[in-house]
């Protein structure tokens, strides 16, 4: 096996293990250290979008990130991600443009918050843009990843299907995932109504729900809350008003049980939320007070 496609099969494992242990989104140092192939560091991101190591000759890992200069869009069927510069003969350009010939896959890098990235594997350069100034991206599963040493890789007809339905799969995980991690990183990634801090156990609440139209992904429409106190959300036991009040449902205010209830709900009724930094992300009032309404039924 050729060193290109082994170091990608153990960037590919390195980063399995990594979200297996730490979940999905990854520290960009982590991203930086890399691993260790043969002696070498093989890093997996650098300072520009398109990353090459030292150790191959074609770029390992192309790279989002949430402060990019550069406009990348999201399509039903591929991502369009961006040249570098416009020279289209540019050569980290003709890299990805060879890895298009040769079906090899890479490493995409979502960058979700700064110093934080989704890493998703592997994707193939399905298509060049030079009018565009961009190339197509589309996603594939490790299972269609077939190695056969000593043979060309081959594109099949039914490949364009598959990678265009994984691709619109992995869309909404990545805006999800983008989603959480600019909440919980407005509210300094603790609850907003009982301050736990565990990162593990934090969710970022829609207000208006993401199935609902007016549902967007925006930090406006969330709040970062602990998985007890984002079921408690979800289940209407309670809510916020759009003072930013929290309010308990009445028949959990004149429940008795154990001290779970009572300090984990019940003491909360009246208290205010606390609230991001910067006013333009605190939650919309309009979202809030639809939300409420509803709340009110219960």
């Amino acid at each position: 096996m050729d060193t290109d496609l082994a170091v990608r099969l153990e960037a590919f494992k390195w980063l399995a293990e990594k979200t297996q242990a730490q979940g999905e989104v990854l520290p960009r140092s982590l991203l930086q250290e890399g691993f260790i192939f043969e002696g070498n560091r093989v890093p997996l991101i650098g300072p520009q979008g398109i990353f090459k190591p030292k150790i191959i000759e074609l770029p390992l890992t192309i790279t989002t990130s949430p402060n990019s200069p550069y406009s990348d869009v999201y399509f039903k069927d591929h991502l369009k991600y961006s040249y570098r510069g416009t020279n289209p003969d540019h050569p980290d350009n003709v890299g990805l443009r060879k890895l298009m010939q040769l079906n090899r896959p890479l490493i995409y890098l979502y960058g979700t918050v700064p110093g934080r990235y989704l890493a998703v594997w592997p994707v193939y350069i399905t298509g060049d843009n030079p009018d565009q100034l961009s190339f197509n991206v589309s996603v594939d599963d490790m299972a269609n990843f077939i190695v056969e040493e000593g043979k060309t890789a081959v594109i099949y007809e039914n490949d364009f299907a598959r990678r265009a339905y994984i691709t619109s799969t992995v869309r909404v995980r990545l805006h999800q995932h983008a989603f959480r991690e600019r909440v919980i990183a407005a509210y300094q990634s603790q609850c907003s109504l009982c301050r736990l801090r565990h990162i593990e156990l934090l969710d970022a609440a829609h207000i208006i729900p993401d199935s609902a139209p007016e549902g967007e992904p925006l930090i406006t429409n969330g709040i970062s809350l602990c998985k007890l106190h984002h079921a408690a959300y979800d289940s209407f036991i309670l809510s916020v008003s759009p003072d930013y009040v929290i309010h308990v449902r009445q028949d959990i205010l004149d429940e008795h049980d154990g001290p779970v209830l009572q300090h984990g709900l019940k003491d909360l009724n009246g208290n205010r939320i606390m609230l991001p930094h910067e006013i333009r992300n605190w939650p919309n009032k309009d979202a809030l007070a639809e939300r409420y309404m509803q709340f009110e039924q219960y």
